[in-house]
Formats: structure tokens, sequence, C-alpha cells
């Protein structure tokens, strides 16, 4: 039997491809038969194509938000794991992504072993993570309501129901770790 039959295939849906380049070459050399697409309708039609094993998406591909098509790849693709990768990783954007069917979280710069992990679904990566301080919990909710309403503050305020001014001191006062 040759090698290439005893390879895993993974497709790595990443726009940077510098980074592409980096991840490509690890994994390929842990084993993994590796093909990359750089925008997520390629990478979709490359799933549908050829079926891989795993699939490592990366969250905002340009001006693409990756996170609504998970659901698109785990119906495609119900056995892959699929694990999201972000530079901008919340509490939010995590359950998110679970809930649309990917199987692990991480963020950017990512460790091969830490990734390898979650391919193989030996420790999720979510699920790992050190207790998060309510403070913290609270931020990050803070941050992903600011965000959806486009930094619009008094419309934040009002949908936390909170007065304006007191989101405002909070905004200010940012927690200092995961466990503080």
């Amino acid at each position: 039997m040759s090698q290439t039959a005893h390879l895993q295939t993974l497709l790595l849906i990443e726009d940077e491809q510098a980074f592409a380049n980096i991840l490509l070459i690890r994994l390929s050399r842990q084993g993994y038969q590796c093909h990359h697409a750089d925008t997520v309708e390629a990478g979709i039609k490359l799933a549908s194509e050829l079926s891989p094993q795993y699939v490592v998406v990366d969250m905002k591909i340009g001006n693409d938000n990756s996170l609504p098509h998970i659901t698109a790849l785990r119906a495609l693709l119900p056995q892959a794991k699929i694990v999201l990768l972000t530079g901008y990783a919340s509490i939010a954007t995590a359950v998110e992504a679970i809930k649309n069917g990917a199987d692990d979280y991480l963020a950017k710069p990512v460790d091969t072993a830490a990734l390898i992990a979650a391919l193989e679904g030996k420790q999720s990566a979510v699920s790992s993570e050190q207790t998060i301080s309510t403070a913290r919990l609270e931020w990050e909710h803070i941050q992903q309501t600011l965000k959806t309403n486009d930094g619009n503050i008094s419309v934040t305020a009002r949908q936390l129901g909170m007065h304006r001014r007191t989101l405002q001191r909070k905004l200010v006062k940012k927690p200092k770790g995961e466990n503080g």
C-alpha cells in the first residue's frame, strides 16, 4: 500500500497566503494530504469535490465572515472534523461556531500541536479553556454587542439594558486576564 493511501485529506480555507503556506507545510509533515482554498466559495466547492476528513477554516476571509458558512460545510461533510481559526477570538463567536457545526475553535496564532489535537479530537480548545471570570465574560459580551451595532454606544447600552455612561465606564476598564 502506498504512503498516500494512509494520508488523511485536509482542506484549509484561509486567505492569508503566508499563514496558509506555513500551516500546509506543518500539516503535510504530520501526514495530512493538504488542499487549500483562499475564499469560502472556493472552499465549499473543493469540499464537495474532495470530501475531506478535516477542514480548517479561518473566520475572517477577505471581507467575508465564514461563521454562517460552517453550516453548509457541516451539511456537506457530516463526518468531517471542522476547526475554526480566528484572530478575533471571543466567547460569542466560539459559541456561534460550535452551534453552526464546528467541532472546535482556536485563536491565531495557532500552535501545530494544538491544531492537531483539535483535529483528532484529543482535546477541545473550547472545553479545555481555563475558567473565565465573569468580568471577562461581560467584557466579551459587551464587545460583541458593540460590534454588532457598528460601535454605536447608545444602541448597545439599550440592548444591554444599562445606562450609556455605565457602558462607557465599562469600556474603559478592560478585565486583566482569563482568570481575574
